[in-house]
């Protein structure tokens, strides 16, 4: 297919058959954290709960709402510790708008597959910008920290994109790790903070963010080698030619 050809069969529009619809195969979604079974209990509990004229828009709405109160409120930590309170009650409403949504579609059998893989993802990508901009103004974690964090995460989701698209499988964790934890892991960090901002690491001390970053980093680029490594011997294996 030549590649005015790939571009047309491939270009939006605002009616799309329903044999496009029919062709369109979605991925396989793979999560195997370390609360990805609590979590889908708790998610289903909700989702048959939920009120009829709530719709999985309103929750991504929530979601992305939330996780922008979540980076002012990191900002409005630098005046006052009360913002680390309000950032992970703003963290826990993103996780209920984030995660609920396609639950609930898929529980009332309105799954919209395409729609909601971009959306959720575009949200994200801004949503990432969000928290850790507002982490950055908080004082609490340094600005080149905040920065290689938000570099680390839009890598790792690149690689992610790729390979659902490429390997067909979504995978929602690494490591045992998803969204989630990292939540929980945040929340947590905000607990501390109030009361240990700074750290003793080999006889120097640091801001508790500034090494729990250095560490996700590290976390983050050993996850991305790793699935760059193994999806590209995948894929030539898959497309071995003489």
């Amino acid at each position: 297919m030549q590649r005015d050809e790939f571009a047309a069969s491939t270009r939006p529009t605002s009616n799309m058959s329903e044999n496009q619809r029919l062709r369109f195969k979605e991925a396989r979604r793979e999560q195997v954290s370390l609360l990805s079974g609590l979590e889908k209990r708790c998610l289903v509990y909700l989702a048959l709960r939920t009120p009829p004229w709530i719709k999985p828009d309103h929750l991504t709405a929530l979601g992305i709402a939330a996780q922008l109160a979540a980076g002012l409120s990191y900002w409005y930590a630098s005046r006052s510790k009360a913002g680390l309170v309000l950032a992970s009650v703003f963290i826990a409403l993103n996780w209920l708008g984030d995660s609920l949504d396609g639950t609930l579609a898929r529980v009332r059998d309105k799954q919209r597959p395409r729609y909601g893989f971009y959306v959720d993802h575009v949200i994200d990508t801004f949503g990432a910008l969000f928290l850790l901009g507002g982490l950055a103004l908080s004082g609490y974690i340094g600005a080149w920290v905040a920065a290689g964090l938000l570099i680390s995460f839009y890598m790792l989701s690149i690689e992610t994109y790729l390979t659902t698209y490429t390997v067909g499988t979504f995978q929602l964790s690494r490591w045992k790790f998803s969204p989630t934890e990292l939540r929980v892991l945040l929340i947590l960090g905000n607990a501390t903070l109030a009361f240990r901002p700074v750290v003793n690491v080999f006889g120097g001390h640091f801001r508790l963010f500034d090494v729990g970053g250095a560490i996700a980093i590290a976390g983050m680029t050993a996850m991305l080698l790793c699935a760059v490594a193994r999806h590209t011997a995948c894929l030539y294996r898959a497309e071995r030619v003489s």
